[in-house]
Parts: C-alpha cells; structure tokens; sequence
C-alpha cells in the first residue's frame, strides 16, 4: 500500500492543559505575618535597635520564608513569595498609618504617620524581596529533588 491508500489517521486530541497548583493562600498569609516582628521587636527591645535589629529581623524573615517554602514541597515558590512580599508590605504599611507608635515610626518631634509618599516604593521593595526570596527557594527545592 501506497501512503495514498493509507485510511487518514486522526491526530490524538490534546485533553485540557493540566492547571497549574493554586496559589497556596494561607501560606501566603502566615508569611506574611511575619511583619508583626518589627513592631514586636520594638516594643519588647529584644533585637536591640537600629541597624542590628533591622538586620536580625529581615535575616529571620528571610531564612523562615525560604526554609518553609523551599524545605516544605510548597508549590509555585517564586509566585507564593513574591505574593508574601506584596502581603507584608501592605501589613506594615497598613501598621504603619494606624499604629505609627507599634510600626516604630514617630520619634521625638515627629509626626508619627509615615508619608503616604513612601508607600508605593516600599511595596515595590517587599514585593522585590520576595520574588528574590522565591528564587532562592525555588533552587532549594529543585537541589532537593521536589518532584520525586
């Protein structure tokens, strides 16, 4: 038999795309609550203050966003944190215009209320973090072998 004698053959029908992971949102949401650590901080002095405190807050922020999402088989890691980022930018800028005294804003002769300014930037700088944080956890999932 010639191809021109061959019956047409049909092409497999592609089934529906598989849908990726939903966006883990109560993993976003305690993540994200981690913004609750500088005024914590603050009002309990445990972290000293100034630059160490901000350090020592950011690096357990950091090391606890990236050890949950990237030890833990959490799915899409860079999509989920830089959610987080986002979320925990909002909580402290949320913090910051109601409870500027909690927030750690407001010292002597100042207002108290953080410009509304700084809002966007600051944002933009979280949500930045966490793609960052997103990446790295991404890496320690893959070097754990994640898929297996």
């Amino acid at each position: 038999m010639t191809s021109q004698h061959l019956p047409p053959q049909s092409s497999p029908r592609p089934g529906p795309a598989p849908q990726p992971p939903a966006v883990p949102w109560a993993v976003v949401a305690g993540l994200s609550a981690l913004a609750l650590l500088w005024p914590l901080t603050g009002l309990t002095g445990v972290l000293g203050t100034g630059a160490p405190r901000a350090f020592a807050v950011i690096g357990i922020t950091a090391a606890v966003w990236i050890g949950v999402v990237g030890l833990g088989r959490v799915p899409r890691p860079v999509l989920t944190l830089t959610l987080t980022g986002l979320a925990y930018g909002l909580v402290g800028v949320a913090l910051g215009q109601l409870v500027p005294a909690l927030a750690g804003f407001g010292g002597p002769g100042g207002s108290g209320v953080e410009p509304a300014w700084t809002m966007i930037p600051a944002l933009l700088i979280d949500t930045f973090v966490g793609l960052l944080a997103g990446l790295v956890a991404a890496g320690v999932q893959r070097l754990r072998g994640a898929g297996r």
